[in-house]
């Protein structure tokens, strides 16, 4: 763990991972802290980097986002130019909830929301197909979700 959390930090985080939503005093009396300590604590991570944003975690069922697709991706070739520009481009678009440069058989995994296989195959056929830096998309469709999580372990 890095050395500049203590326990209290680490709880505080774990706390936050479950439920940001949860007021300083109710973390408090969790982390037998005071509010002022629990406060300063958790401007301290958000200014350190610890805590990057707080959001809220949507159903993607209830907001028509249902049919969820990790496609992998070839480049044409693995010049500075190339990788920049899919980057770029990539970033842009709102169906691409994930994007991971890989190390392997491809160079990225991308999660893909739409709302449904017509949805899905508009955003191949006009926006990710179209990009001159990609060379080959092999794409697969979530069946089932068994886990989804966003909290690490500390």
């Amino acid at each position: 763990m890095n050395s500049q959390l203590d326990q209290t930090d680490i709880n505080i985080l774990k706390i936050l991972q479950k439920d940001a939503s949860q007021s300083n005093e109710a973390i408090a009396s969790k982390v037998n802290k005071s509010i002022a300590t629990v406060h300063a604590r958790v401007k301290r991570l958000k200014e350190s980097g610890f805590i990057k944003r707080v959001v809220a975690v949507l159903d993607n069922r209830k907001i028509d986002r249902s049919q969820i697709a990790f496609s992998q991706v070839h480049l044409k070739s693995h010049s500075k130019e190339c990788l920049k520009e899919f980057k770029e481009e990539v970033a842009k678009f709102e169906e691409v909830m994930e994007c991971f440069q890989m190390t392997g058989t491809f160079d990225f995994i991308l999660r893909i929301a739409t709302k449904n296989m017509d949805d899905y195959n508009l955003f191949y056929n006009e926006k990710l197909a179209t990009l001159s830096s990609v060379s080959t998309i092999q794409t697969s469709f979530v069946m089932s979700e068994i886990k989804s999580d966003t909290a690490y372990p500390l």
